[in-house]
């Protein structure tokens, strides 16, 4: 249970850093990290926000948003509960947590930007926790500013 919760928290405190690019290798290469509103969860609606199939996919939306994408500049500050393990079987872990994100902007305003649960499916490779499935089930159905960063 601690490797859980220090996993949840280096992934809060990465994206937190700006740490991006590190963030990613907290990922299996077959990851799917998925971000949905929790209307289109609810609904069984598959439209997410944001859905990358493997890490190469959220290594490439880090790469967009560093060289591309035009996007308020903000700092992000993440508050993640503590984790909630559903199930455990042969070292896979269902794991539910939930998280508030605050957006600073360069002003120094602050704004509540999302809030939801992370639904992650943890999986052991190579004596460490990577995560295997993510999704972000946002309970803020529009978000005030373009969704640039990683939630």
């Amino acid at each position: 249970m601690i490797e859980i919760n220090q996993l949840l928290a280096e992934y809060g405190l990465l994206l937190d850093e700006d740490r991006l690019e590190e963030w990613t290798e907290l990922f299996t290469e077959d990851a799917n990290y998925k971000v949905i509103t929790r209307e289109n969860q609810q609904l069984n609606l598959p439209v997410a926000v944001i859905w990358c199939d493997n890490q190469k996919m959220i290594l490439d939306r880090i790469h967009s948003y560093r060289h591309v994408n035009e996007h308020n500049l903000h700092w992000d500050r993440h508050v993640i509960g503590p984790a909630r393990i559903k199930s455990i079987s042969s070292s896979v872990w269902q794991v539910q947590a939930s998280y508030s994100l605050f957006q600073t902007n360069l002003e120094g305003r602050s704004i509540l930007f999302s809030v939801g649960q992370y639904n992650f499916k943890i999986i052991q490779e190579n004596q460490a926790l990577k995560i295997q499935f993510l999704e972000v089930v946002s309970d803020t159905g529009s978000f005030e500013t373009l969704l640039a960063t990683p939630i």
